[in-house]
């Protein structure tokens, strides 16, 4: 993993300058794929009369060449880029200085030369300033944002950053607004805080969406791949990943198809698929030999020593990691040492080399301390919990343990779901609406053009009625023909409009089917994955002999909580899903309440008293409803639990019911635990709740009201509840007390 798997701009280098002559036949090719560059005539303009005349049109020209060519020949933008300042000093052109001095400067950064890229970025920071241009002020700052979240200066990163957002803002800037939030989602990234990276991220490419930044677009795309990937939703991460390079490949960023390509080696590694991982990264080291890339380089050797690490060919993997560690050794690059370290770390956890193993992921926890960023952090503990216990530190490799599982549970934080479920939603939303006000634009268009028409027809039709006004029959045939195309235009308008509504009901059911599937991926992902990874981990120890009887005693009642929670959801999810189907109504009987809420209350008795609650039936025994029993048996389980979630010790649950009109039967589940403020209780039946944990620290996932407001509609009821914090919850909901059939007959 590195800073390089994300595609912030215009960055990167291959080296030294290269010959004009060299460059020259290739620049045709270079205007095809970059519409941003003046015409081809310009931009073969011989070297001999840009120095022998130099103009600000022409040093202009050569600035824009230059960022240009960051995405496909880093050495031609080092050229155009150092010839731009030379000629802008000869006839004291500040601007032109200024905006060369940025593109050399993020030559030198990248490679290394942070010295030189800092004295660049001063003196063009100061021309900038002097020449009120706010524009080239903030793009300034965003470089030195970049040069700092490389050197893992994250504080310094976010500080250039944030004041080229506030100059964006000021001036509407919206095209380097974009790029300025996706640098900033890239430095929380690289901090290990998903949940912020989300947010500028989906900043930047609302804007890039609605303003058809293509470019920018799908190197926001590739971020929250990176993003889903640290968060092991691979296949979603490939998803993103392939909608990015098919942009890059189309316009010839061969830096950023490289850099995806590693991403999408990495994906692979991670799924144990290595023959497929080592053709994707050997596609992107490729391009990072000819892109003269350090950090790639360096990033990509560690992704294939620990390939053939795995398929144990062993003097190969090490050649490989060593490679790597060089190069982040010798430019600094602290994200790729702590990378190779935990590499080594790996290869040797795989030979049983466990005191080399120890070593390594020491070191590589010492890189990733420094470096602040969570996903390396989690990998070292790892490797220091394989090598501990293969030493028989087994107290210390059950510390490590714990903090690789509190580590990768950061990572995979409900709040990054959510967000990233409600993120995808708005821009699916975001989407579609932009796709119907294009067909809508499409339609008054044809409209337009059948108006204009129409007009046509109508001064046609009035200069023959003129000449031929003495012919009443003609003049009643054109009459005739007139109001035909009326009434066939009346007739289109109609079917346009239908047309229109048909769009929007079937948007409308689009949208709503989005938010389920999205957000039952989110469950699914977050809930399951966590008592399942705390599983696998504890197999492992078992299998490694890495525990003793008593620590695997002390971890069992931990991991059987978990995995009881995932269970109960499992069920409540399944029936759910069941209850969607069309004959859920031939479930429906008359049953006692008593009977079914008497049976819940055994259930969780034990639970309560271990929480110090009293659990008190106060059903009378002649009550029966008319539903589906074991719909009602859901409910009732989940208002049981969630009252046992927020009551403290001492606390009281209370279920009673009572009779109303002879027809309708109302169940109330009450406590006195901890209540809820407004806004929670205004959210609850509506699914978009974050789930907060209970008295003694138990999960949720938000859903479980959304499920028993569901079911209690199916069985034609309603559900509401009244709350207080501090004081208690008061859930209520009715059941029909005969059959609704029946009592349509009565």
């Amino acid at each position: 993993m590195r800073f390089k798997k994300h595609i912030a701009g215009n960055h990167g280098t291959r080296g030294l300058i290269s010959a004009f002559f060299l460059l020259f036949s290739s620049l045709q090719a270079f205007a095809k794929s970059h519409p941003e560059v003046d015409s081809i005539k310009n931009l073969l303009l011989p070297a001999s009369e840009y120095q022998k005349n130099p103009d600000t049109a022409t040093i202009n020209k050569l600035n824009k060449i230059a960022s240009g060519y960051f995405k496909s020949n880093p050495d031609s933008a080092y050229y155009y880029g150092k010839k731009s300042v030379e000629l802008s000093r000869k006839i004291k052109y500040p601007e032109g200085i200024a905006d060369g001095l940025l593109e050399t400067g993020h030559v030198s950064y990248f490679k290394g030369n942070t010295k030189q890229a800092k004295q660049n970025f001063d003196e063009a920071i100061a021309i900038f300033k002097s020449l009120h241009n706010d524009r080239g002020l903030s793009k300034a700052y965003i470089s030195y944002g970049r040069m700092y979240n490389q050197l893992a200066e994250y504080k310094l990163a976010l500080d250039y950053l944030d004041k080229a957002r506030l100059i964006c803002l000021r001036n509407q800037d919206e095209p380097v607004l974009t790029d300025c939030y996706k640098n900033i989602g890239i430095t929380y990234f690289s901090k290990g805080q998903l949940s912020n990276a989300l947010d500028f991220y989906y900043k930047g490419l609302f804007i890039a969406l609605k303003n058809n930044y293509v470019t920018t677009s799908a190197e926001i795309y590739n971020d929250i791949g990176v993003v889903l990937q640290n968060m092991e939703v691979f296949p979603n991460a490939l998803e993103y990943f392939k909608k990015a390079i098919q942009v890059f490949e189309a316009t010839n960023n061969k830096q950023a198809v490289g850099t995806i390509n590693e991403n999408i080696g990495e994906v692979l590694l991670a799924q144990h698929k290595y023959d497929e991982a080592i053709l994707y990264l050997t596609k992107s080291l490729k391009t990072a030999k000819q892109q003269d890339d350090k950090d790639g380089l360096s990033s990509v050797y560690t992704d294939l020593g620990m390939c053939y690490a795995h398929k144990s060919q062993i003097l190969l993997a090490k050649s490989y990691l060593d490679t790597s560690l060089q190069i982040a050794t010798k430019y600094q690059i602290v994200y790729n040492q702590a990378y190779a370290l935990n590499g080594y770390a790996t290869m040797y956890n795989l030979l049983s080399d466990y005191k080399n193993a120890y070593k390594y992921a020491v070191g590589g926890q010492a890189q990733a301390i420094k470096l602040g960023n969570i996903s390396v952090r989690s990998n070292s503990a790892l490797q220091l919990n394989k090598a501990m216990a293969g030493l028989g530190k087994y107290e210390e490799a059950n510390r490590m343990l714990n903090e690789y599982i509190n580590l990768k549970n950061q990572i995979n934080d409900n709040e990054s779901i959510q967000k990233l479920t409600s993120y995808n939603y708005e821009l699916g939303f975001a989407e579609k609406k932009r796709q119907l006000a294009q067909q809508q634009r499409e339609r008054d268009l044809i409209y337009q053009q059948k108006i204009k028409s129409q007009r046509l027809v109508n001064a046609i039709f009035s200069i023959i009625i003129a000449a031929m006004i003495v012919t009443v029959g003609i003049y009643y045939r054109q009459k005739r023909k007139q109001q035909k195309i009326n009434a066939l235009l009346e007739d289109r308008n109609s079917e346009i409009l239908k047309q229109k509504t048909n769009i929007d009901d079937q948007a409308e059911k689009l949208n709503d089917l989005n938010v389920l599937k999205d957000r039952l991926i989110s469950i699914l992902a977050h809930d399951l994955r966590a008592p399942l990874s705390t599983l696998r981990g504890l197999f492992s120890l078992l299998q490694d002999d890495s525990i003793s009887h008593e620590e695997l005693l002390e971890m069992i009642p931990g991991v059987l909580k978990k995995l009881e929670y995932t269970s109960d959801f499992l069920d409540t999810l399944l029936f759910w899903i069941n209850s969607q189907m069309e004959n859920f109504e031939a479930s429906v009987k008359n049953f006692s309440i008593k009977g079914l809420v008497s049976l819940e209350i055994e259930t969780y008795h034990e639970q309560a008293e271990l929480k110090g609650i009293n659990l008190l039936d106060s059903i009378p025994g002649n009550l029966s409803a008319w539903a589906d029993p074991n719909s009602v048996r859901i409910v009732i389980r989940n208002l049981i639990t969630n009252a046992l979630k927020f009551c403290r010790e001492g606390d009281t649950i209370e279920i009673s019911a009572t009779m109303e009109d002879n027809k309708r039967i109302i169940v109330k589940v009450k406590d006195t635990g901890v209540g809820m403020s407004a806004d929670q209780r205004d959210k609850l039946f509506k699914g978009k709740v974050n789930s907060k944990m209970g008295t003694k620290n138990e999960s949720g996932t938000g859903m479980g009201m959304l499920f028993c407001k569901d079911l209690v509609e199916k069985c034609h009821g309603k559900i509401w509840v009244t709350s207080e914090p501090g004081v208690g919850t008061e859930f209520m909901f009715t059941l029909p007390a005969v059959a609704v059939a029946a009592s349509a007959e009565i």
